[in-house]
């Protein structure tokens, strides 16, 4: 069983009396799946830096944030809402942004089971919704838009709400028929299916949002500038390094290369957020 709170630090072959690197990842997919998926990159920017690289997860965005906020990690990946949160809470610092199929881009898709008659979210009223994150675009703040449009509240709107933390576990749901739908990342879905095929078989997607600036890798203001350019170096380096291992690390995450990006990418969400306006959990 993983646990949360735990902070282990993978593997590396720098001296165990260097202080590690800490990195946070937010629960976009399960802790398991975090794992399984960020060990690779995680350990080859131990051994780019030579030194211990340790991985810390929280149960929410929120907590994530607070981690970065207070200087207890060095480094993120983070959610696109909460990358705004934070930015205008505490100057939360972009440091690069995942390139996937060419883009640095995403979608909020909604979902249901395979058999149900919807088509579009007017379909689900007085049905079960599963959200993601409490802060998450795609998994609760757009689709808390969508109903909005529709002159009501997800309160209003919907028998029953729940979290459930990260993607995967929304996407399940709705396969299982835990809910009859959700709002998930798309890139969260695409890799889903490619790992589990019969999901495409018991889910459909019957909406997907305008594009959203992708969530990125960020740092703390205050982390010492020559750590900052030396993480976005290796980062932005990376799928060009010939070493080997290093097109699975990409891989395994669903990522070409890290790239530049630019806090105008996420204009769009802002405006998004500003609409839905303040959400309670």
């Amino acid at each position: 069983m993983i646990h949360l709170s735990d902070r282990k630090p993978l593997p590396t072959n720098a001296s165990s009396d260097v202080v590690p690197l800490r990195v946070a990842v937010a629960a976009v997919i399960s802790p398991q799946g975090t794992v399984e998926s960020y060990r690779l990159l995680l350990d080859y920017l131990g051994a780019k830096l030579n030194r211990p690289v340790e991985l810390v997860q929280r149960r929410t965005y929120a907590e994530v944030n607070d981690l970065i906020k207070q200087g207890f990690v060095d480094m993120a990946f983070v959610c696109t809402s909460a990358y705004i949160a934070g930015h205008a809470d505490f100057g939360m610092e972009l440091l690069v942004a995942p390139q996937v199929n060419g883009d640095t881009v995403y979608y909020s898709v909604l979902i249901v089971p395979s058999g149900s008659p919807a088509q579009r979210m007017a379909d689900l009223r007085g049905k079960i919704f599963a959200f993601t994150d409490p802060m998450s675009t795609s998994g609760r703040m757009y689709p808390t838009w969508l109903v909005r449009e529709l002159g009501s509240t997800p309160e209003q709107f919907f028998a029953r709400t729940f979290f459930t933390y990260n993607h995967d576990d929304a996407i399940r749901a709705v396969a299982q028929k835990l809910a009859d739908g959700a709002a998930v990342d798309s890139l969260v879905y695409d890799y889903a299916l490619a790992r589990d095929p019969s999901l495409a078989q018991r889910t459909r997607v019957i909406h997907r949002s305008p594009p959203l600036g992708i969530p990125p890798a960020v740092v703390n203001p205050g982390l010492r500038p020559q750590l900052k350019a030396e993480l976005r170096s290796i980062l932005l380096g990376m799928a060009d390094d010939p070493a080997d291992g290093v097109r699975e690390a990409l891989t395994a995450l669903g990522v070409d290369r890290f790239v530049p990006i630019d806090d105008s990418a996420y204009a769009s969400v802002r405006a998004l957020l500003a609409e839905v306006g303040s959400v309670s959990p």
